[in-house]
């Protein structure tokens, strides 16, 4: 598969269109997996964003659907913050509520643990790799990630089996699993 972006960066109006074809479904299941009410909106934001960024995807740093599925997720974390930083309002109960707010705070291992994991990621395939960044950071379901990689379901499938049994393996080298505490599959 051609990558797109850099045809999309030159200003390449079939590039745009393809662009749309390819990751319209992808772009289009991260907002709605994160539970944006206006998403037609967001997906729009989203490819306005992409355009822009366009020229600084770099293939040697990972896939162009990667790219995309970060630039889709960076855009619906920046809409959830504006939401959250609205002012309260008063609920029909009359108790103050503020919409999109969350309870509590992140802990403080997270930052360690995401290095550990980060580090574990960069010893998968590419395939793995980005199969395991589509289904656990991004949320999406093995069939979203075949559509949008255009792969067959039971290599998407077998790339995240894969992908997982190596993780494992890496951090129990890095002695990062606890006794006990199995890592959750991807879905």
């Amino acid at each position: 598969m051609q990558p797109l972006l850099p045809r999309v960066a030159s200003g390449d109006r079939t590039a745009i269109r393809e662009c749309i074809a390819r990751y319209g479904n992808l772009i289009w299941s991260l907002a709605r997996r994160a539970g944006q009410a206006d998403a037609e909106d967001v997906v729009q934001e989203i490819f306005v964003d992409l355009w822009k960024s366009a020229g600084r995807y770099e293939p040697s740093l990972g896939s162009e659907t990667t790219f995309v599925a970060t630039i889709a997720r960076r855009r619906l974390i920046d809409r959830r913050r504006q939401r959250q930083r609205r002012p309260e309002t008063e609920s029909l109960d009359g108790a103050p509520s503020r919409p999109g707010s969350t309870s509590g705070s992140v802990p403080p291992e997270l930052g360690a643990e995401a290095a550990l994991a980060a580090r574990a990621l960069d010893q998968l395939r590419p395939e793995q790799r980005q199969v395991l960044i589509l289904t656990t950071c991004h949320g999406l379901s093995h069939e979203e990630v075949a559509s949008s990689m255009n792969m067959p379901l039971g290599t998407v499938k077998a790339h995240a089996r894969r992908g997982l049994i190596r993780v494992r393996e890496v951090l129990g080298e890095m002695g990062a699993l606890g006794m006990g505490q199995p890592m959750q599959e991807a879905r």
